[in-house]
C-alpha cells in the first residue's frame, strides 16, 4: 500500500491525469475484502476510479483504460472501507494476541475475484526505508509455510478486526464474528487500553450480542465499568445489568450516581432485581457482598445420580457455582459439601450424606475479605458457603471473586503476561478452506510467487 499511494494515475495514451489517494475495499463477512476501486486526487477533487478501469498498477503508474473519469465528488458508500483512510496507520486488533496493534503498511494480492486485502505490517518502517521510499521485500514476508512471517510482521488480514470508526461498516464487520473469538476478560482488556473512539466502536460491536456485553462489564475494573455505565440511559444500563451476575450487578448499581440507582433497579426484570436488592444491604467488602445467589443445594437423601442430573441441567447457574454441591438436612440448614469431582468418582446409587464432608467450612454475611481469604486458603476451597443466623445457605463466594477482591489496584494497571502466540492452525482455516490467495497468482509487487499463502506486495 505504501507504494501505491507514490503512483500517477495516468490514461491509456500516458497522460497524466492526476494522483492515486487511496484504495476502496468492499467487505464479504470472512472472506478477504475486495478492492472495488480507487479514490484519485484530480485537479483537486476526489474522484472515484472503479476497479475494472485500471488495466495496471504493477508498475510505477496506475494505468487506465481511459482518460475519461466521472469528475463527480467521491462518497463512501455503504460496507466501503478506505485503506488509508481507515487503516493504514490506525489500531487493529490482533484477535489470535488479543491485543491492539498498529497497521503500518497492507499487502494486496491478485485472486480469481480480483485484488484483495490480503495482509497487515504490524511492524514499522525503519527511518532509512522510509526516506529511500523503500518497504520490506515481499519475498521476505512470509516462511516457506506461509505461517508466522520472517521479521517483517506481516500477517494475514484474516488474523484483525479493524476499528475503522465509520458507523455504517460496523454491522457488516461484527456479523464476520472475529471479535467473539475472544473471551470476555480479553475484550475488558482491550477496551481499558483502548481509546474513547475505539471504545465506542468495541462497544458497538459488542452490544451486538447482549450475553457477551454483560460477560464483558462484569470484567472489567471497576472505574472504567462506572463510566462507561454512566455515559448510557437507564433503560441501556438495565439491559446489561439484567444479564449479569446478580452479585456484580449490585456493585454496578453501587457504582452508579445515587439520584440513578432507584430508577436502574426498577428496571430490572423482577428476579434480577430481587436478587440485586438483597445484596445491596450488605457491606460490599463483606461476605454477603462478595457472595454469589448461584448455587446447588439439595437435600440430602438425594442420590449421586440425581444430583449429577441436576449440574447437567443447571445452565442458568454460573460454571463457578457448580464446582461443589451441597447438602441439607431436612430443615434446610446446610449440613455437607461435596465436589463436583468427588460426585463422578462415587457409586451412582450412594446418598449425598455418605459422600459430602460433614459440618463443612462456612462464614457468616458480616465475615471480612481476610476471613474469607485465610479460609479458603488454608481449607483448599473453590467456593465458601456463607449462612445465616439459623444456618441456612444463603449464598456463595466462589475463589474467583475472592481472588478480584485481594488483587490491589495498581496491579490490575501491570502490562499481562504475553500469551504464548497460537498455532496457525487455530487461527484461521487453511488456505485452500478460506479462500486465501494462492501461490502462482500475480503479486502486485511482481515478486517471485510464494509457496503458499497471498501473493505479498
Amino acid at each position: 500500500m505504501s507504494r501505491l499511494l507514490r503512483r500517477a494515475v495516468v490514461g491509456a495514451r500516458g497522460q497524466r491525469l492526476g494522483r492515486l489517494s487511496d484504495v476502496i475495499v468492499r467487505l464479504r463477512g470472512t472472506d478477504y475484502p475486495l478492492v472495488t476501486g480507487l479514490v484519485a486526487e484530480l485537479g483537486g477533487r476526489r474522484v472515484f476510479v472503479p476497479a475494472e478501469s485500471v488495466t495496471d498498477w504493477g508498475t510505477e503508474q496506475v494505468l487506465l483504460s481511459s482518460a475519461r473519469v466521472d469528475l463527480r465528488e467521491f462518497e463512501r458508500r455503504d460496507g466501503e472501507v478506505l485503506l488509508r483512510a481507515d487503516i493504514l496507520g490506525h489500531r487493529l486488533i490482533d484477535i489470535p494476541r488479543a491485543r491492539l496493534v498498529r497497521a503500518y503498511d497492507l499487502e494486496l494480492a491478485h485472486t480469481p475475484d480480483g485484488w484483495v486485502l490480503a495482509g497487515v505490517d504490524t511492524r514499522p518502517t525503519s527511518w532509512w526505508r522510509r526516506a529511500l521510499g523503500l518497504t520490506r521485500p515481499a519475498h521476505d514476508r512470509h516462511d516457506a509455510d506461509g505461517g508466522e512471517p520472517i521479521g517483517s510482521g506481516c500477517r494475514d488480514w484474516k488474523a484483525f478486526e479493524a476499528l475503522i470508526g465509520h458507523e455504517p461498516t460496523v454491522l457488516l464487520r461484527s456479523r464476520a464474528g472475529r471479535l467473539r473469538r475472544l473471551k470476555p476478560p480479553q475484550i475488558a482488556d482491550l477496551l481499558e487500553e483502548a481509546s474513547g473512539e475505539e471504545q465506542t466502536e468495541l462497544l458497538q460491536q459488542v452490544h451486538a450480542d447482549p450475553e457477551l456485553e454483560a460477560d464483558v462489564f462484569e470484567e472489567l475494573d471497576e472505574d472504567r465499568q462506572s463510566r462507561l455505565l454512566r455515559d448510557r440511559p437507564d433503560a441501556e444500563v438495565a439491559g446489561v445489568l439484567a444479564r449479569m451476575r446478580a452479585d456484580d450487578a449490585a456493585d454496578a448499581i453501587n457504582d452508579l450516581p445515587q439520584e440513578r440507582r432507584q430508577a436502574v433497579l426498577e428496571l430490572l426484570p423482577t428476579g434480577q432485581r430481587a436478587k440485586v436488592t438483597a445484596l445491596l444491604g450488605y457491606n460490599p467488602t463483606s461476605a454477603g457482598g462478595l457472595m454469589g445467589l448461584d448455587f446447588l443445594a439439595l437435600p440430602r437423601d438425594t442420590t449421586v445420580a440425581a444430583a449429577l442430573d441436576r449440574v447437567r441441567t443447571a445452565t442458568t447457574l454460573q460454571p463457578e457455582a457448580l464446582t461443589t454441591v451441597f447438602s441439607l438436612n431436612d430443615h434446610g440448614k446446610l449440613r455437607g459439601a461435596v465436589s463436583l469431582v468427588a460426585l463422578l468418582q462415587a457409586a451412582p446409587t450412594a446418598r449425598l450424606r455418605e459422600v459430602t464432608e460433614p459440618d463443612p467450612v462456612r462464614v457468616h454475611p458480616d465475615a471480612d475479605l481476610i476471613d474469607i481469604t485465610l479460609l479458603m486458603t488454608d481449607y483448599n476451597l473453590l467456593s465458601l458457603p456463607v449462612v445465616d443466623d439459623d444456618d441456612h445457605l444463603i449464598g456463595v463466594i466462589t475463589v474467583d471473586d475472592a481472588l478480584e477482591s485481594t488483587v490491589p489496584n495498581n496491579w490490575r494497571r501491570r502490562e499481562p503476561a504475553p500469551h504464548p502466540d497460537p498455532a496457525d492452525d487455530e487461527i484461521e482455516p487453511s488456505a485452500n478452506q478460506s479462500g486465501a490467495p494462492q501461490a502462482g497468482q500475480q503479486p502486485l509487487s511482481g515478486a517471485a510467487p510464494q509457496p503458499s499463502g497471498p501473493d505479498p506486495t
